[in-house]
């Protein structure tokens, strides 16, 4: 227990130190960088949104820029290039996506994010948004989910393969609630996110909803209502609900 304790103590020293931004040849522009996000979505993310990491640690340029820019600026010290809403929301969910895939690559490429390797990716491990130090944990808790709009669960992805499905683009400002609304039709449709047994009356729901059931009723009286807002074909209100398990795995697109 001791040994245990004193690395726990260790790693919560080296999370405290501030965290080196990717190097980079040439300045950053002024504004976000988003072409450059585009192009790794569009190179490495499969249509099933599984991430080719062998691939883009081999060309890491256009990722290393966007991240770079994201650890440098942010609404909290660069309000002036972030003048809605929306581009402040669209900001952060393509921050934190880009960071947890760069994450992954800093990493190591994990097979799995379970056990150990979760606390290490969400808790301790830092990364930086606007020139502050923060964990993808505190990032998605203390600044994005505050922004209420329980549509960023279907949206903000950590690379595991529970995650919803990672888009092949950039949340744009202009199009942001298209963007959303889209993305939560997609996650509310896939078999894999609800599943609806009529047998034992029983409403099987991905363990996002048991996550962040709070933001989920905050708009909606139920769960199922909620999942009703965006499904082709309704589920019943009235089933017991459960959750089904998440999986940590890495969403990595299958080797040769």
């Amino acid at each position: 227990m001791k040994k245990l304790a004193l690395a726990f103590y260790l790693l919560s020293l080296a999370s405290c130190a501030k965290v080196p931004r990717p190097m980079l040849a040439d300045p950053l522009p002024t504004e976000p960088p988003y072409a450059a996000w585009q192009r790794v979505l569009e190179r490495y993310v499969d249509d099933l949104g599984r991430v080719d990491f062998a691939a883009l640690a081999e060309d890491r340029n256009d990722l290393n820029l966007f991240v770079a820019w994201v650890y440098d600026n942010g609404p909290n010290n660069r309000p002036d290039r972030f003048p809605t809403r929306n581009h402040i929301l669209a900001f952060h969910l393509n921050a934190y996506n880009a960071l947890a895939m760069y994450k992954v690559l800093e990493t190591g490429i994990p097979a799995t994010l379970a056990g150990f390797r979760k606390i290490w990716f969400f808790y301790l491990g830092k990364v930086q948004v606007g020139g502050e130090t923060i964990s993808l944990y505190d990032y998605e808790n203390k600044i994005i989910r505050p922004l209420s709009d329980p549509r960023v669960h279907v949206a903000l992805n950590c690379m595991s393969v529970g995650c919803p499905r990672l888009p092949r683009e950039p949340f744009w400002p202009e199009r942001l609630e298209e963007q959303l609304e889209r993305e939560a039709k997609r996650f509310f449709n896939e078999s894999r996110n609800v599943q609806v047994d009529h047998a034992n009356q029983i409403l099987r729901l991905s363990e996002i909803l048991d996550f962040y059931t709070a933001d989920f009723l905050a708009a909606a009286p139920s769960l199922a209502v909620y999942v009703n807002r965006y499904r082709e074909k309704l589920v019943p209100e009235s089933y017991a609900v459960k959750f089904i398990p998440y999986d940590w795995t890495i969403n990595r697109q299958p080797g040769p």
